[in-house]
């Protein structure tokens, strides 16, 4: 309930996530059918780079900003470019979730977004103003996949990406995704993760492949050596259900995103299968 998102807009991850999260809504594009987004901690919609508090951290300098001044980006990243609100760095601004998938709905697609710090709330439904297609919600994201799933249209994808505040959230997650594959097995499910602890990483997963018996994907990304304890050193996507050649996409991306955003040439990047127990 404490978490700002503010003091991260447009750092290294976000950027990782919305390349991602365009990549996996230009795969719905592909056909007519409605779908639906479901953003389960959607945060405040938009965030004000020049605000005391970006600027105290000024996280977006190692993220948005490195990506706008390389030239030649692959073009999923300059697709992802050409949604933010300017090409020149330094940006006033950058979209959440919300706002970065909402120029890219057709007239049949929706969005829900749900929220439950209420400050962060308030300042999205604000934001949002009256919109047919994109509803906000004061409510707990795990409550959210039971109250919205399965949706209307029978196609969407779902962005799950908590604050990560509760030292249970890794488990709790796991039991989340478990109820909304019950719930919507075919929807495509893409979750954000931080690394700060490769062991804590690795027991997730592994949790995950125990539980879930569907395809998934992980995609990850890190720009400091991964044994620098308590530091946030990476992040990772881990997709559920991808789209058909979804994996050969993130294979022109991630070593460009790597060499552009790594520190001192730290880190590493990898993009895998993840098996399941059978």
């Amino acid at each position: 309930m404490n978490y700002r998102h503010l003091y991260h807009a447009g750092n290294f991850a976000d950027v990782l996530k919305h390349i991602v999260l365009l990549g996996l809504i230009e795969a719905l594009l592909r056909k007519e059918t409605p779908f639906l987004f479901l953003d389960t901690h959607a945060g405040a919609g938009c965030y004000d780079l020049l605000s005391e508090s970006a600027q105290k951290s000024k996280e977006f300098e190692n993220g948005i900003n490195k990506i706008l001044n390389k030239e030649n980006p692959p073009e999923l990243v300059q697709r992802y470019l050409n949604y933010l609100p300017a090409q020149t760095p330094p940006l006033a601004t950058y979209p959440g979730s919300p706002f970065f998938v909402r120029p890219l709905l057709r007239a049949q697609d929706r969005i829900i977004a749900t929220e439950l710090n209420p400050r962060e709330c308030r300042a999205l439904a604000s934001a949002v103003g009256r919109d047919r297609q994109l509803m906000v919600r004061e409510m707990d994201g795990y409550q959210g996949l039971k109250a919205f799933l399965p949706p209307k249209e029978r196609r969407g994808l779902v962005l799950i990406d908590p604050p990560y505040e509760n030292p249970d959230e890794f488990s709790q997650l796991i039991k989340a995704l478990t109820i909304a594959l019950d719930r919507w097995e075919t929807g495509i499910y893409a979750l954000w993760y931080p690394i700060k602890e490769r062991r804590l990483i690795d027991q997730f997963h592994k949790g995950l492949a125990e539980a879930i018996k569907r395809e998934m994907l992980v995609i990850e990304l890190c720009i400091y050596p991964e044994d620098v304890s308590g530091h946030l050193n990476g992040c990772g996507m881990l997709i559920i259900n991808p789209p058909w050649k979804f994996d050969q996409e993130m294979n022109s991306v991630l070593p460009w995103l790597w060499s552009t955003l790594a520190v001192n040439n730290q880190g590493s990047y990898r993009h895998y299968p993840l098996k399941t127990s059978l």
